[in-house]
């Protein structure tokens, strides 16, 4: 397998080749530059100009991509850091890495790299004890699908005091097995609800918190207690941006007995991603509405959706009412003040007429806001559903109801036993009465509605006999 050294040199650094470097013939002549040859054609004398294919390099792009080359290994130090002096974002996702000894070799002689990305390598095994930080300057570090210990991670997050960015997402991950000091003494005092076992509080880990990180991604990790991620707020006390997508995280409340405060660990949240979450309560969202600095919220496909009798315009008034500082909702555009009043009016009529036990407390507060308001006035722009028209075949003429929404072919099937006419043997033509003068309209589409044609009680359907 090559290393990094190698990788890179087969991509970046490969032997100038020349055009016409095999051609036959080819004839310098002193009286002429080296980049310049003859070649005999009959009795004529060609010129031709050596051009290189590529141009020769003396150091790599300042974003160097090296995915699945099978790297596992750095390779000549000096000569890393003499061809990566420009690097500043790595991307060796998906490679063979599996000495972290090395990842910090590659590290120290790249010292302006701010982005690495180390997915899919196999870097499962224990950090031995570093004698200094690896790389002071790294600011986003992404650790998918690595299946890194939290022991790992406490060392990695202890030796990179900048590190503001960091993905764990798709590592499995049950339980976080480290949390911030700070918090021991109050977690003894109060103790930590969930159901969590004996062993997994001993294997936890007390650590510092990290103060710099700001975006923390944890996308599809089998997660399914809240107090799992208080863990990563206490850790992560100025995190402004957090991805919890595919976490099957079924409460919003450390234990279900006890008012949750959960929102105390995040004073600086203003993205939060809980997309996929098996959350089945409106109680939920009025958690999240105590997160004050939250202002772009992701709350797609939860359980609570799919038993709502409402349509998706509805529950959009009904999340924003609820969310008074969320600004962004579900990836739409900034949500603007008319859209918020009424949001919050239509919040208001829709628990107007519902038992006080059912109506939420933010219900209160925005009555106070628009007071009491009159229902609105139900009008249906629907059509009918059922209309009378009349039918004329031959010398029959006879008014029946319809259902518009029939199609043109379920209504042959219906009027054969009127007509004694199978339905391969009819033809039906509509004729609007108040357009007769133009006459009437062949039914010729087998799966078109009825409704479609604008049909309404008191027109006629004509039907005729195949020939």
């Amino acid at each position: 397998m090559p290393s990094l050294l190698e990788a890179l040199e087969r991509k970046y650094f490969a032997e100038c080749e020349f055009e016409n470097a095999h051609e036959p013939e080819l004839h310098k002549r002193a009286d002429l530059p080296n980049d310049f040859t003859v070649t005999k054609c009959g009795g004529r004398m060609e010129f031709s100009i050596f051009i290189p294919r590529l141009s020769p390099l003396t150091s790599v792009p300042a974003l160097l991509v090296l995915n699945d080359c099978d790297i596992d290994s750095a390779g000549d130090f000096e000569s890393i850091r003499d061809k990566c002096q420009r690097v500043r974002e790595l991307d060796l996702a998906q490679n063979k890495l599996s000495d972290w000894q090395e990842v910090f070799n590659i590290l120290k002689h790249m010292p302006r790299i701010e982005f690495l990305n180390l997915s899919k390598n196999q870097l499962g095994s224990p950090i031995g004890p570093l004698a200094e930080a690896p790389a002071i300057n790294l600011k986003s570090l992404v650790l998918n699908g690595t299946y890194l210990d939290w022991q790992c991670v406490d060392t990695l997050l202890q030796n990179l005091p900048v590190l503001q960015e960091l993905h764990l997402s798709l590592n499995n991950y049950t339980n976080v097995l480290i949390d911030a000091e700070e918090a021991e003494r109050r977690l003894q005092e109060d103790g930590e609800a969930g159901g969590q076992c004996d062993c997994q509080k001993e294997e936890r880990r007390i650590t510092k918190a990290h103060p710099a990180l700001k975006t923390l991604h944890f996308t599809g990790n089998p997660v399914e207690h809240w107090q799992e991620i208080c863990r990563l707020g206490r850790l992560f006390p100025n995190l402004e941006a957090l991805v919890l997508a595919d976490c099957p995280i079924r409460s919003l409340q450390v234990a279900e007995s006890q008012e949750c405060d959960s929102h105390k660990f995040f004073p600086s949240l203003k993205l939060l991603n809980l997309s996929s979450a098996q959350l089945n309560c409106w109680s939920a969202i009025d958690e999240l509405a105590k997160f004050q600095q939250l202002q772009n919220l992701r709350v797609k496909h939860w359980p609570l959706w799919e038993s709502l009798e409402c349509t998706e315009h509805e529950r959009r008034q009904l999340l924003i009412a609820r969310l008074p500082n969320v600004e962004m909702l579900n990836g739409g555009g900034k949500i603007g003040t008319d859209e918020r009043i009424d949001a919050e009016r239509a919040f208001v009529r829709h628990y107007m007429d519902k038992p006080e036990s059912e109506r939420p407390a933010r219900y209160e507060e925005l009555l106070k806001v628009h007071g009491k308001l009159d229902p609105l006035v139900d009008v249906s722009l629907k059509p009918d559903k059922r209309i009378k028209v009349i039918f004329n075949y031959g010398e029959m003429r006879e008014s029946r109801f319809v259902d518009i929404y029939l199609t043109v072919n379920d209504l042959k099937a219906k009027l054969e036993k009127l007509v004694n006419l199978p339905p391969n043997k009819m033809r039906l033509f509509y004729l609007d009465q108040d357009y007769k003068e133009f006459g009437p309209e062949e039914m010729r589409f087998p799966n078109k509605k009825l409704y479609s044609y604008n049909i309404q009680s008191g027109d006629e359907i004509i039907i005729d006999a195949k020939k």
